[in-house]
């Protein structure tokens, strides 16, 4: 499907596993709740978050998962400046409408967490929940290990790459994702105690396919964005989702979202890193499910 100025969008779908043609007793089934859910990726993901909630997701509703301009299968933006995570609510709505408008809760891990309450900020007909996973109102650059480590040297990584985009596109593209696993063992940024490298694998070699001078810049956009003026104003459910030693985004972003949405919860995940969907994702799923019954009762 198109974006509004043209870009080719991938979304995959899987119905909810009752209105699915499978070889088991109807009466087993349960009856599907009458939502969408669909997921939204963290920069430079591709949906390998999403690997166990997504079955785990459609055995109550139908689920859809949409890559953003520039990644995964989606085509690089036609308009290069459309980057930011307005242009990423504005290509939400645009994929919620192509699966027809129905009532959704919106997952974001991630920057997916700003994308989804841009999303409720400016395109709310039909949300119906959101779910803020290992994530952040705002600011990005500037909560990095706690500190605004990011902010001081993202202007000037980006002014040497863009004299030289060529040169940083091609030792981006040709980083070992073994190595980098292990560079994140080593700098505690996942959890050494529960990640499974198969399933940091597909992230960490589909990142340096993501063209590096468009990642500096959306990142740039994204430390630049906040919903902080507007979190006061959810009035639908919110399920916050922490991961205690989060290094990207600090549990403390978590807590203070939750304190300042009304009605909103917290699952804050002992010993959770960055990737907590995939470090614990029975305790992750279950609480998810649980959310969405409650969301398709109210």
């Amino acid at each position: 499907m198109d974006a509004e100025d043209g870009t080719r969008l991938f979304i995959q779908t899987m119905p909810a596993r009752g209105r699915r043609e499978e070889p088991f007793p109807v009466s087993a089934a349960r009856p599907p709740l009458d939502l969408e859910a669909i997921f939204c990726d963290g920069i430079l993901c591709d949906g390998f978050i999403w690997k166990y909630l997504w079955n785990d997701v459609a055995e109550l509703c139908d689920v859809a998962h949409w890559h953003y301009r520039g990644h995964g299968r989606s085509a690089a933006p036609v308009d290069s400046a459309r980057i930011d995570i307005a242009a990423h609510a504005a290509d939400l709505k645009t994929v919620r409408d192509d699966l027809g408008d129905r009532p959704v809760v919106l997952i974001g891990h991630s920057m997916g967490t700003q994308v989804v309450l841009e999303e409720w900020h400016r395109y709310r007909k039909n949300v119906r929940g959101l779910v803020l996973i290992c994530g952040s109102f705002g600011k990005v650059t500037r909560s990095f290990r706690g500190m605004p480590l990011l902010d001081l040297i993202l202007p000037k990584v980006m002014d040497i790459v863009e004299k030289q985009p060529d040169i940083f596109r091609a030792i981006w593209s040709r980083i070992p994702p073994e190595m980098a696993f292990k560079a994140a063992l080593l700098a505690r940024d996942v959890d050494p105690s529960h990640v499974r490298m198969e399933d940091m694998i597909p992230y960490l070699k589909h990142m340096t396919h993501v063209d590096f001078p468009m990642f500096l810049r959306m990142l740039r956009a994204a430390g630049e964005h906040s919903a902080e003026d507007f979190l006061a104003e959810i009035d639908v459910p919110v399920l916050v989702v922490a991961g205690e030693k989060d290094t990207f985004t600090p549990a403390s972003l978590s807590e203070s979202m939750v304190e300042r949405i009304p009605g909103a919860e917290l699952l804050m995940v002992a010993g959770g890193s960055h990737v907590t969907p995939i470090e614990q994702p029975e305790l992750v799923g279950e609480r998810i499910r649980a959310f969405l019954e409650r969301v398709s009762a109210t």
